[in-house]
């Protein structure tokens, strides 16, 4: 049983805070859902567990099966069991996705000569066409192949617990089905705990989640069950928003790169 806590969460960037004391705990085999306004503080949510360098921590921890994440480099957190899937995953020019996966499972002491097969059936699952395996990462890729590809790559290394920064920006009705029933497998059949930022109850009509968590001015205001998503769908925000704090909600950044590699490879 594996388990991700974070508790009392302050952080920001450029001398600014944008988390004001976060707590949540995704256990092995839970989807937690995390909704909230543009600006609410997800992207940094998910950047600071993640190790993105340039967030600042003031006060709290993030730890993965008693393990401290926090001043970790990112391949150290991957290697302790955490996946981030990027919003916006990048192109990698140069570098296969067998290639990637094959030095992830060589750095982690899996045997790489697996990669190929369990790639195929992976691509099989969530409905991206073998023939992208071979290319370079994302390369000349659509928006919905991509999040197929991070699904993907997820099936493949099977760590305890998954961060997926909105997933399903980008995918129409039948990748988004196959996105989410993939992930739901993997967390009822494989036990991978998965914590889901979203901005739309979409993801939850096909993603079955455990709890949804609302995040408004860098806190959790409100926890509930899945009728909480429903609720925000018909009334949306307003009752919980206290004005904009994150700018990096929403925005790509080439600069990821870096930190998406660490996560893939493990060093």
């Amino acid at each position: 049983m594996s388990e991700l806590v974070i508790a009392g969460l302050h952080a920001g960037i450029d001398g600014r805070e944008i988390l004001h004391g976060v707590d949540l705990t995704v256990r092995s085999g839970e989807v937690h859902a995390v909704m909230g306004p543009n600006g609410s503080g997800k992207s940094t949510l998910s950047h600071v567990i993640a190790g993105r360098p340039g967030y600042h921590v003031t006060a709290g921890s993030v730890r993965l099966d008693g393990t401290e994440l926090l001043g970790l480099p990112a391949w150290q957190r991957a290697r302790a069991g955490l996946f981030l899937a990027l919003q916006y995953p990048i192109e990698v020019p140069g570098v296969s996705l067998v290639d990637a996966l094959g030095e992830a499972f060589q750095a982690s002491g899996r045997d790489r000569s697996e990669v190929a097969a369990l790639l195929a059936a992976e691509a099989g699952r969530v409905g991206l066409d073998e023939s992208f395996l071979s290319r370079p990462l994302n390369v000349d890729l659509s928006g919905g192949e991509r999040k197929r590809n991070e699904v993907l790559q997820l099936g493949v290394l099977r760590p305890r617990i998954a961060v997926l920064d909105e997933i399903d920006s980008g995918l129409d009705i039948d990748a988004l089905r196959a996105v989410a029933r993939r992930v739901s497998e993997l967390s009822t059949e494989d036990g991978i705990g998965v914590l889901a930022i979203t901005h739309y109850h979409r993801l939850l009509s096909e993603l079955v989640v455990n709890e949804v968590h609302v995040l408004s001015g860098g806190r959790v205001v409100a926890t509930g069950g899945p009728e909480l998503a429903i609720e925000l769908e018909q009334t949306g925000y307003v009752a919980y928003e206290t004005g904009p704090e994150d700018p990096a909600d929403g925005a790509n950044g080439a600069e990821t790169v870096a930190v998406v590699r660490q996560f893939r490879v493990g060093q």
